[in-house]
């Protein structure tokens, strides 16, 4: 085992568990990246063709632009989660997370490999819906770099609390309860189609306390150069909320909490 490690890390362990995460989600890519694509396309087409005419411009960009990054990070967001909540969940319900178990993996080298496809699925996702942006919108990133970092946050921040909630579900009904009351909600209501300017203060208040307001706002600033918020609070907060994430799954996994019999 300790050939395998090359040191202290099982490297290749967790690039095969990596590895298993990404062909898991690109066997199915009609639904995990060509789904995402046509989902993002008909909320753009729905929101253009009901309000966009009326609305005006929002921060000093047309609507449909401004709605564009905040669709982008919530595929993100619930593409990077489903991938690492229902992997859990489905092994788990299927009597195979053994498989998963049994490798000289820690459960930080564990955490790391189910996050790092997590995140993989999440990148590919935003590039497949920034090309069919740049291509119908002429939208460009004005910060690509800062697109890039705001993006791998979201996916690290969103597959390290799906691997939480696959590990705490016991059967699929918990895992919907949790992605269609809280993950859902949270992703609408974090500025995606709107200005946090424009709510009461109650609700902004409310607003900067969810980490994925960060997350779109930080993607709109690369995407547009416009925000609610500084890019580096957002920054910071997405930072800290990854790292609690991640803690918390670590300490989930180094427990085998509903893991182990």
């Amino acid at each position: 085992m300790g050939a395998r490690r090359f040191g202290r890390m099982n490297w290749l362990g967790l690039w095969t568990l990596m590895q298993r995460e990404v062909m898991r989600f690109m066997n199915v890519w009609l639904q995990t990246v060509m789904a995402p694509l046509i989902n993002a396309g008909l909320f753009l087409v729905i929101f253009t063709i009901a309000i966009g005419p009326t609305r005006g411009e929002v921060m000093g960009v047309a609507f449909t632009t401004f709605i564009a990054p905040g669709i982008l990070t919530m595929t993100v967001i619930q593409n990077a989660f489903a991938n690492t909540s229902s992997s859990v969940a489905s092994a788990k319900v299927q009597g195979n997370i053994v498989d998963t178990l049994m490798p000289p993996l820690s459960a930080a080298e564990l955490a790391l490999g189910y996050v790092a496809g997590a995140v993989a699925r999440g990148l590919l996702v935003a590039l497949v819906i920034a090309v069919g942006v740049a291509v119908f919108l002429g939208i460009v990133p004005q910060s690509p770099l800062v697109v890039l970092v705001f993006v791998v946050l979201a996916g690290v921040f969103m597959g390290a609390l799906g691997l939480m909630t696959g590990i705490y579900a016991q059967k699929f009904d918990q895992l919907a309860a949790v992605t269609n009351f809280l993950i859902t909600p949270l992703a609408f209501l974090s500025g995606t189609f709107y200005s946090i300017d424009a709510l009461p203060q109650v609700m902004q208040d409310l607003s900067h306390a969810n980490p994925m307001f960060y997350m779109i706002d930080g993607v709109r600033w690369g995407m547009l150069g416009v925000s609610d918020s500084s890019p580096w609070l957002g920054f910071a907060v997405c930072l800290a909320a990854c790292a609690a994430a991640f803690a918390g799954v670590w300490f989930m996994l180094r427990k085998g909490y509903r893991l182990k019999a």
